[in-house]
């Protein structure tokens, strides 16, 4: 915590696709064992087959997550490529998915199936998973309180996953949808304390919605195995660049929250419907139009959500440097839209699914593999969307 700069790290999904055909192959456990020798554990399965995950060490600045994580998705595409596959980075499976998914063999995913059943049959979705390091557990619940408010805006800023079941499902980020099923999961609940968490934890295991820790499902909550709150909002990112920038962006907002609980301030309680569908409206369109503000129950311009964001992260961003470049980078996405209109953009040039997974699995390792493909730059809207204002 030196400088008042906590360590912050990644995990992030990638999907297997085959190279020919761009459907999802189980292919897991002909990829990690390639992988081991290379990035060891910060590659591991997930819960199916279809996927792996991408993990970095603890990073202190922007450009050292950058390079930790274009390290994992340069090692994965080789991996993947020595069985004639190529990892997507998206939040959804754009073709081939079969329901009931092939499970990996990992025993925390084998053990729960007799308890969620066929909630398991489409649990298919890649995610950006941040951790912040933190002082203790009672500090990670209290910054979850602060963080509530935001956490929509995360969802549409990171909205990456048009497409379910091979045909588009409407909503900007499926993912948050999909989720949205399991006992616990979503924003999470308003809590006084670590013990009020923890005995919360314990009623829900009591009742069999859990399997420990591991299954609260929420998308903030204190880790069990480190000392950091993790925030479980986000769909993966397809541009590398883009989720780092978000994971550095997320640490601003828990440097602003931490300053406010050493104030004594337990942060507010923001009415758990309003959260809700708040988190639906920004799932459903992501960037464009307009969101809930969960704060005030008002119907506002997405863009401004998002100035208001920054302006909340603004002090730590300038502390440390980040602001030009977090601020360029949600300008960008803003304007031109994020992931899930660059996907229905590649469909929409031809009306083909596999154009939209070749632009994905190009865009994933975009500048990492000697003689990859050229990622197609047409932006997403051709229309210039809300500015964010003065950016520092």
């Amino acid at each position: 915590m030196a400088d008042h700069l906590p360590p912050v790290g990644v995990e992030e999904e990638y999907f297997l696709v085959d190279a020919s055909h761009r459907a999802v192959v189980a292919a897991a456990s002909r990829v990690l064992p390639r992988l081991k020798p290379v990035v060891g554990d910060l590659v591991t399965g997930e819960a199916s087959q279809y996927q792996v995950e991408g993990k970095t060490p603890p990073c202190g600045t922007l450009s050292e997550l950058l390079h930790r994580l274009r390290r994992v998705r340069r090692a994965v595409a080789a991996a993947a490529a020595d069985e004639g596959l190529r990892p997507v980075a998206a939040a959804t499976p754009v073709l081939g998915m079969r329901a009931p998914i092939p499970l990996s063999t990992d025993p925390h995913y084998l053990a729960q199936v007799e308890t969620f059943r066929s909630l398991y049959d489409t649990f298919a979705f890649c995610g950006l998973h941040v951790h912040v390091q933190v002082p203790d557990r009672d500090h990670a619940v209290l910054v979850s309180n602060h963080l509530r408010p935001w956490l929509p805006t995360l969802v549409a800023l990171a909205a990456n996953s048009p497409f379910w079941e091979e045909r588009d499902s409407g909503y900007c980020s499926w993912r948050t949808l999909g989720a949205a099923r399991w006992p616990v999961s979503g924003p999470p609940p308003y809590f006084s304390s670590a013990a009020h968490y923890d005995a919360l934890a314990a009623s829900l295991r009591v009742a069999g919605a859990t399997h420990g820790e591991r299954s609260l499902y929420w998308d903030v909550r204190p880790c069990a195995h480190l000392p950091t709150v993790e925030i479980r909002a986000m769909d993966v990112t397809t541009s590398v660049e883009e989720g780092a920038v978000l994971a550095i962006l997320v640490r601003a907002l828990v440097v602003q929250a931490l300053e406010r609980v050493r104030r004594g301030d337990p942060g507010p309680a923001v009415d758990d419907a309003l959260l809700r569908a708040a988190y639906w409206r920004c799932a459903r369109d992501g960037l464009t139009g307009h969101s809930l503000d969960p704060r005030t129950s008002r119907l506002v311009p997405t863009a401004h959500l998002v100035r208001q964001l920054l302006d909340y992260a603004r002090p730590a961003l300038a502390a440390h440097g980040d602001l030009r470049q977090v601020a360029t980078v949600l300008r960008r996405l803003v304007t031109h839209g994020g992931g899930a209109e660059r996907q229905r953009s590649a469909h929409a040039r031809a009306g083909s699914l596999l154009d939209v997974v070749d632009d994905l699995a190009d865009r994933t390792t975009a500048g990492l593999m000697p003689g990859a493909a050229r990622v197609h730059r047409a932006p997403a809207r051709t229309e210039p969307g809300p500015e964010l204002g003065v950016l520092d």
